[in-house]
């Protein structure tokens, strides 16, 4: 079974932890990320308020506007939810002798380095590291984050779902897949995306 959709693998897809189609999507957006067009480099463009999706500027207050958006500053940062991550997993499969970190150069090289080594070692992660599922989740996290920011997208809103077990799960759309904080089962796309909606009263306790 597919880690990620959880969709019964294929003869040509046995003893993988993701199939080929799930595999496809991390690579397409691994490879979005990097270049000079890609969305790492674009989130730059952002910077400015009102130069992107995070509204106007606000005039007539009293105190000086913040020149930068924080938020897109977080994520051009060293140790963002972009590149932190990235090298966090280059650093995870070097240590089972799949990848070289490389951290010299400007934040762009170190991306695009490490998106270049992630996707290197891609088919080989599928097929043996036991946390290929949690690996793909953060992929889709900062492909999702950057996308928001460049493309100007209103983010999918949230529907509370509730696990047999009583706890309520908060889920998009788009959501890979969710653990269960209650029993710990572990939902695929499809499968969370089936449960039932949480009553009210339920999801906002």
């Amino acid at each position: 079974m597919c880690t990620i959709c959880c969709r019964d693998l294929h003869p040509d897809e046995i003893a993988r932890y993701a199939c080929h189609p799930c595999t496809q999507r991390v690579d397409r957006q691994l490879l979005d990320l990097a270049g000079p067009r890609g969305l790492y480099a674009r989130l730059g463009t952002r910077l400015v308020p009102g130069s992107g999706g995070g509204g106007p500027a606000v005039s007539g207050s009293r105190n000086a506007p913040v020149p930068l958006r924080l938020d897109v500053l977080n994520l051009l940062t060293a140790g963002g939810p972009v590149l932190g991550p990235l090298e966090t997993w280059v650093r995870d499969w070097e240590v089972r002798g799949r990848a070289e970190l490389d951290e010299a150069g400007t934040l762009q090289r170190r991306v695009d380095h490490a998106v270049g080594t992630l996707r290197f070692n891609l088919e080989w992660s599928a097929m043996n590291h036991p946390a290929f599922e949690e690996f793909a989740r953060e992929i889709h996290l900062i492909h999702r984050q950057c996308t928001f920011h460049v493309a100007g997208e209103t983010p999918p809103r949230a529907i509370p779902v509730a696990c047999p077990c009583g706890a309520v799960l908060r889920v998009t759309l788009d959501t890979p897949g969710a653990r269960c904080y209650g029993c710990q089962t572990q939902y695929g796309h499809s499968e969370v995306l089936r449960l039932p909606v949480a009553e009210r009263r339920a999801a906002a306790a």
